[in-house]
């Protein structure tokens, strides 16, 4: 299996909802390290996964809706616990979109699957995987 990935950042303010979260329960900042992988079993006729460049496009371009947001504040995530968890899932799920729409030049078909991770700090990030047929 081959894998490519792509990086960027994003700066947002949120609170969590639940006793779990302490202090984070008030309204905060995070500033995520986001890693977008794609992965797939054969190379194309170039000999990549996908173009280094226009992933990281994509992955700037979906990261801009939620850059220096309160996320509490975005009709979107209304009723959402926007944990780190969760925004993996969020990122992750709107790249599929943007796979699927054609943007990385690669067929979604020819994609297995893709992994988003939001670093918190440099010893604490979490990840979502999912394929690229919807699951």
């Amino acid at each position: 299996m081959f894998a490519v990935t792509v990086s960027d950042h994003v700066m947002v303010a949120h609170s969590l909802r639940g006793t779990l979260f302490g202090p984070a329960q008030r309204l905060h900042g995070a500033t995520y390290v986001v890693e977008a992988t794609f992965r797939a079993a054969t190379l194309d006729d170039d000999g990549v996964v996908v173009d280094l460049g226009r992933a990281a496009e994509v992955l700037h371009a979906e990261l801009e809706s939620l850059n220096y947001r309160n996320l509490d504040d975005d009709p979107t995530l209304a009723g959402a616990n926007t944990t780190t968890e969760v925004l993996a899932r969020l990122v992750a799920d709107r790249l599929a979109e943007r796979v699927a729409d054609g943007a990385l030049g690669r067929p979604e078909a020819d994609l297995d699957g893709l992994v988003v991770t939001l670093r918190e700090s440099p010893t604490a990030w979490a990840s979502y995987e999912r394929g690229l047929d919807g699951s």
